[in-house]
């Protein structure tokens, strides 16, 4: 016997392999499972269990190598998607042209490779795949894992509830299909035209096609259509659906022509109530038509970011789990690399397996099956996703629920840094001023919008108002004041501004209040086109300290710059002296312990006494500069101190000597951006992700947006967004930082108006357009539809 059913299934062993770990997969199923692994068993029973290394699993362990599916023989060999279809137990290729066609009635296993390389392995179930289809889709991306030497992250998909990761590849959308292997349907790309089909799409970021009944029943004022006749495609757009959606839906029926028909099929518009012959002839005259319904979303905020982070152990013969933390953020010293964990976010239908690099083979090889077990434990829904991912190939979803998690494997090189098993790799880019306005991604990244080289005004907030701030201090910020920095330049021909609105973190409630008012009132009195930047002490962005040109942002800790300040400083002060990658530099007064100190960066000590300028062994001479320059502020001649050499009396003012920061393993890398659409028009406010890699067409114009940089926020207004949505925007965006399990808070929030986008944001979007807002896309797409 060769293979039948699952690849190389050539031993008794593997059979019991086979029917344990599809029990596992599927506990409520393990009847109809035993019926077909029983007529396996019968068999192979008299297959030598020494004709091939097959996996053995016995008391719950895995152990020798996993056996492997000829199919795998090709996986994983060049960057790109594989899809294949589980077909009576075997898997079958999918055709690239009808990636993304998923018939509801089946299993898959999809394979994305990146150029890196590394792997994200998924396993798809349809709502009608039979239990036994389950279950072999588990063993294969079991497998799957196995033959790519446990690289892959692993993935369950359900269908209506993918991850943000799979939908990801599919930029046009998923469409469902009825029926599947038992009903006789396969995938495959021929010139046949005899197609009578009716799509309902939904969504509006995260596409999706389902095959309905092809009837007037199925149709609804309020949402899109694909009415397939083969040779003939309508995209129908009822009443009351919008253009954003409407884009979105031309998008997926521009898909169906190209790829499943190969071009060879006419695509039209229609709209309701203007329906040709051919569409009435298939479904008759047109009734009325009930309105559209909202696409449905999950409201417990809480329960998304709530989770718990448990052990996995096999050391009593059977898989359990211990607690290791029930409240978030954890930290990342928690994960050990000997050992397995579970992140449990079942409240947003979402468990983490997280891999040790030196943890239990068997526990590795285990992990779906643990998963599975947590959550029949816990009593989750069957549709609950699983993501399993090894050391260095943890997902965004998994990070958020760390305090600054670092990715010490992410860094390729000295100056290149990507993120592992991303969809694409993002590189880091060096600074460099001169290359500004013709490298959008470069300015990104650094978070300017240009060298800093335009005009400042500064005011301080007092009583209510803004009082203008000598420019002999600019530059200098205490927290015990809030102020407003307008910044003004030139981009394209066009006068632009920025303000930067930056609170103390000793300020009254009062000054914070005013601070948001003033800079509203300042914005609305140029026209309302200023890009608003709410800053945080000590989160201050790249560009704000570019400003103050070769001079460095110092930041007092307390009092205020008032001529009667409200306190005095403290007779010992400790200045933090860092150079971002842009070479500006900012100088922040921190606690004076030495547990502030850091090996990477320069410190200015000033006591009653003395005072030290100390060189960590990663400082620069341009943070020496700066340091030179904070003493100069301060009074007094300065002692310079090397790392390794310092006087007793240097530790003696900071209270003796303490651990502090030593590695220097600690560099900026770059993080793959998030964009989320924010929107009420359900009645309640809704942030939903846009999958994959966003480009500009994913702003939609009637909605507020959120792009997640990391270290910075923006927040995107649509020119056609409600008043509520436009005014309530900062809102939006501290409620999104506020829901962070990973504990952010602080980090600066910019506030943009579309068609005022400044370079730093739209440095984020390949080939972004500044003519795109005054086109109408819809149209455009209209257009490429009749003249192809």
């Amino acid at each position: 016997m060769d293979h039948d059913g699952f690849g190389n299934i050539k031993s008794k062993e593997h059979w019991h392999l086979v029917l344990v770990h599809c029990r596992q997969s599927n506990p409520d199923a393990t009847e109809a499972q035993t019926a077909w692994a029983e007529t396996w068993k019968s068999s192979i029973a008299t297959v030598s269990a020494s004709s091939h290394p097959a996996s053995v699993f016995c008391s719950h362990k895995v152990r020798s190598t996993m056996a492997h599916h000829k199919e795998f023989e090709t996986a994983g060999k060049k960057p790109g998607l594989q899809v294949w279809r589980v077909e009576k137990m075997d898997l079958k290729p999918v055709p690239t042209e009808l990636h993304g066609n998923f018939f509801t009635g089946d299993s898959y296993i999809v394979l994305y490779t990146t150029p890196a390389p590394s792997y994200n392995v998924h396993s798809w179930m349809g709502e009608k795949a039979s239990q036994d289809e389950r279950g072999a889709a588990a063993i294969f991306m079991t497998q799957l894992d196995d033959f790519l030497g446990g690289a892959p992250r692993q993935f369950t998909e359900f269908q209506n509830h993918e991850s943000v990761t799979f939908l990801g590849y599919f930029r046009s959308g998923i469409k469902y299909k009825k029926g599947g292997v038992a009903s006789g349907f396969q995938h495959v790309v021929t010139n046949e035209m005899n197609v009578k089909r009716l799509l309902h799409v939904k969504g509006r970021r995260k596409i999706r096609g389902t095959e309905v009944d092809l009837s007037w029943s199925s149709f609804n004022k309020g949402d899109c259509f694909i009415i397939d006749l083969g040779k003939d495609i309508y995209h129908w757009s009822g009443s009351e659906s919008n253009r954003f959606e409407r884009l979105k839906t031309t998008e997926l029926a521009i898909d169906i022509r190209d790829n499943e028909r190969r071009g060879r099929a006419q695509l039209q518009m229609i709209d309701e109530g203007s329906e040709p012959d051919a569409v009435i002839k298939v479904l008759g005259p047109m009734p009325n038509l009930p309105p559209g319904t909202a696409d449905d979303a999950s409201a417990d905020k809480r329960s998304k970011s709530s989770a718990s982070l448990y052990l996995i152990s096999d050391a009593a013969g059977s898989m359990s789990t211990t607690l290791v933390a029930d409240s978030i953020p954890f930290k990342q010293s928690m994960l050990s690399q000997s050992e397995c964990y579970i992140l449990d976010n079942g409240g947003d239908n979402k468990i983490f397996v997280w891999k040790g690099r030196n943890a239990n083979a068997d526990e590795r090889r285990a992990a779906l099956m643990a998963a599975n077990k947590f959550i029949k434990e816990k009593n989750y829904p069957q549709h609950t996703q699983i993501q399993i991912m090894p050391t260095g190939g943890e997902t965004t979803l998994f990070k958020q629920f760390f305090f600054n998690w670092l990715d010490k494997d992410e860094t390729t090189g000295p100056s290149k840094a990507y993120t592992i098993g991303s969809i694409a790799r993002v590189e880091k880019i060096p600074f460099d001023s001169s290359k500004l306005h013709s490298n959008n991604a470069m300015a990104a990244q650094h978070g300017m919008v240009d060298d800093g080289s335009g005009k400042v005004k500064i005011w301080r907030v007092e009583a209510g108002e803004k009082v203008p701030v000598d420019p002999s201090t600019y530059g200098q910020f205490f927290g015990g004041d809030c102020y407003l920095v307008l910044y003004s330049y030139n981009a394209g021909g066009r006068e632009k501004h920025i303000i930067y609105t930056w609170q103390g973190q000793k300020c009254t409630q009062d000054e914070l209040a005013a601070s948001a008012f003033l800079t509203v009132s300042l914005d609305d009195s140029m026209g309302g086109v200023a890009t608003q930047v709410r800053v945080t002490q000590g989160q201050e962005p790249s560009h704000l300290v570019s400003v103050f040109k070769d001079k460095p942002l110092v930041i007092h800790l307390g009092g205020t710059s008032r001529k009667s300040g409200e306190s005095k400083p403290g007779n010992t002060r400790l200045f933090h002296i860092r150079q971002s990658s842009t070479k500006a530099t900012r100088a922040v007064e921190v606690q004076p312990t030495a547990s502030a100190l850091n090996t990477n960066d320069v410190f200015v000590l000033k006591t009653e006494n003395s005072m030290f300028l100390w060189k960590g062994q990663g400082g620069t001479e341009g943070e020496m500069v700066a340091a030179k320059y904070v003493a100069s502020l301060l009074g007094g001649a300065a002692t310079e101190v090397a790392e390794t050499k310092e006087p007793a009396g240097f530790w003696a003012a900071l209270g003796g000597k303490k651990d502090y920061q030593t590695s220097k393993t600690l560099q900026h890398t770059v993080k793959l951006p998030r964009l989320f659409g924010c929107s009420n028009k359900s009645g309640r406010l809704i942030a939903e992700e846009v999958p994959g890699e966003f480009t500009q067409l994913d702003l939609a114009t009637d909605d507020v947006m959120i792009l997640d940089t990391w270290d910075q926020i923006f927040v995107w207004v649509g020119k056609d967004a409600n008043e509520e949505e436009k005014s309530g925007s900062l809102k939006i965006a501290q409620e999104y930082i506020n829901s962070d399990p990973s504990g952010r808070r602080g980090i600066p929030i910019s506030t943009i108006k579309q068609g005022d986008e400044p370079l730093s944001f739209t440095g984020w979007f390949h080939a972004w357009d500044s003519k795109m807002w005054e086109k109408d896309l819809l149209a455009c797409l209209q257009a490429r539809i009749k003249g192809r």
